[in-house]
């Protein structure tokens, strides 16, 4: 089994000890697919981005988190159903820099402005458009 290092290894696995601990932690992505697809019936947990990536190579697998089976996408990632895997990325701001700071405040909107495509570069799934005038409608009222 390999996997990413062991806190977001016990995100996954709810509690410590609940799964097997023979296992490679590794934050880099390409040694988990490396190790699973040189080991016949490995399992592990790596982005969405690079398991599509190779599509010949890893078998992409549904998870139930309490809800039914579900299938790892852009789309279950985006709507948060693709639990516990699927995991948002957050920046942190305090409101009174945002508001006094026009550095942070030019960052954070030009972050927000253009997540799709800084998460495209950094092989995340980026914000839906609705997820994306949610965070800008949420930073106007800062203002």
């Amino acid at each position: 089994m390999s996997s990413p290092g062991l806190d977001r290894h016990r995100r996954f696995n709810g509690e410590e000890g609940a799964i097997r601990t023979d296992y490679s932690p590794s934050e880099d992505d390409n040694v988990t697919v490396q190790g699973v697809s040189g080991s016949a019936g490995a399992l592990g947990f790596l982005g969405l981005s690079y398991a599509m990536e190779n599509p010949d190579t890893l078998k992409l697998i549904d998870v139930d988190g309490g809800e039914g089976c579900i299938t790892p996408s852009e789309e279950t990632v985006q709507d948060e159903s693709y639990q516990p895997l699927g995991r948002p990325l957050f920046i942190y701001v305090a409101n009174a820099s945002y508001q006094d700071k026009s550095q942070v405040q030019d960052f954070v909107d030009f972050y927000v402005e253009n997540s799709t495509e800084i998460a495209e570069a950094a092989q995340f799934i980026g914000l839906t458009e609705e997820q994306t005038q949610t965070a800008q409608d949420q930073l106007a009222e800062l203002n």
